[in-house]
């Protein structure tokens, strides 16, 4: 594994360090009764969205999930309109409109967090065939959670993936859990993923989600082969969620054990730890912490003096042409 320079290493930390603060925060916010709707969290799963945010050049295009919050900040969204959208305010991303599942903003080239599950795999390939279509040497990556693996668009998305050697990149963020069933009592082999990929002739690509190194080795190797016309990969990313599935859910049904030696892998302290050793002073780290503390202030600030959207834009972006009041 190639090691990341310097400057890598300490964006990818302040990508994972803002990913965290900004979800606390967001958690924060729905015990008050601030955050419209449900909302599901990646905390613990920081390192995957930080390294393909690190590696992503401008143009990519990125699918998500409805765990979607980190991969938006990582298009490089701004962090405010994302919270905004969080509490269904006018001043977010999607004016209010889109909400914690589905965050989009194609000015970053964030395609959306989708909630039909494995719905995105083969819009993806829609984005990735453009690209190649068009000869914009775009890379699109997908992420996905490993209950999708089970989904027939899955298995079609990476047939037609292969097929036309498309620049795609997807991502399985394999947390062990399908919602409320651990993945391996449904799958008939252990990386559901990965152990696929060679029935759609790319490699099996396993790597450590919660090790920021080795995701920023492994995204950046596909999206160079992507780029460079080498085709589409498949990686499956091992890692842990700290909660439960979403806002509802206690998560009492994972093995106390098993919970504590995840949280012992927490991406961000552990690289903290990895950084220090490697001669980064503490205090450059603390003050990249103190700046994300003070942009989830300000963002919190503008989110929530956000007004309610208004009924006019229920109408806002359901005709191609804008239009809608010739159809009353």
């Amino acid at each position: 594994m190639a090691t990341p320079s310097k400057e890598t290493r300490l964006d990818l930390y302040r990508m994972m360090v803002r990913m965290r603060k900004f979800e606390k925060k967001a958690y924060d916010l729905f015990l008050q009764n601030l955050v419209k709707g449900t909302s599901h969290l990646s905390l613990g799963q920081e390192a995957i969205s930080a390294a393909f945010g690190v590696v992503r050049k401008k143009g990519d295009l990125t699918f998500a999930t409805y765990r979607g919050h980190a991969h938006t900040l990582a298009t490089g969204a701004p962090m405010g309109p994302v919270l905004a959208e969080l509490l269904g305010r006018s001043n977010g991303l999607m004016a209010g409109k889109g909400g914690s599942m589905h965050l989009t903003s194609v000015e970053h080239g964030m395609l959306g967090s989708y909630a039909i599950i494995g719905a995105h795999l083969t819009i993806a390939n829609g984005a990735a065939w453009q690209a190649q279509y068009k000869k914009t040497k775009q890379v699109t990556v997908c992420f996905f959670g490993d209950g999708t693996t089970n989904i027939g668009a899955f298995h079609e998305a990476l047939t037609f993936a292969a097929v036309w050697n498309l620049p795609v990149v997807f991502v399985c963020e394999n947390n062990l859990y399908m919602e409320y069933t651990p993945i391996s009592a449904v799958t008939p082999v252990k990386n559901p993923a990965a152990d696929r990929a060679s029935a759609y002739g790319m490699k099996s690509i396993i790597v450590d989600g919660n090790d920021a190194d080795a995701m920023h080795d492994v995204a950046n190797a596909a999206f160079e082969r992507a780029r460079d016309g080498g085709g589409p990969s498949v990686i499956e990313a091992l890692t842990y969620r700290h909660g439960g599935h979403s806002r509802a859910d206690p998560a009492k049904y994972r093995p106390q054990d098993e919970v504590d030696e995840w949280l012992g892998r927490d991406p961000i302290p552990s690289y903290r730890k990895r950084l220090i050793s490697a001669g980064v002073k503490e205090s450059v780290l603390d003050e990249i912490e103190k700046e994300a503390d003070e942009e989830v202030e300000a963002a919190t600030q503008f989110a929530v003096a956000g007004l309610a959207p208004t009924p006019d834009l229920i109408y806002k972006d359901v005709w191609a042409d804008g239009g809608w009041s010739w159809r009353k």
